[in-house]
């Protein structure tokens, strides 16, 4: 298990890495790449 922080810290590198210019794209190129797929009612994604 990972604190908050570090799990923090890991997205902004990968943000920081990938260059997109916020969260809600990085999860556009998410879905683009197939890397994650709507889940249930819930509002969660689950890996692909």
């Amino acid at each position: 298990m990972i604190t908050e922080q570090t799990a923090k810290t890991h997205v902004s590198r990968v943000l920081t890495k990938l260059g997109p210019h916020g969260r809600a794209q990085a999860v556009a190129l998410a879905y683009e790449a197939g890397l994650v797929t709507p889940a249930s009612s819930a509002g969660r994604v689950v890996p692909g």
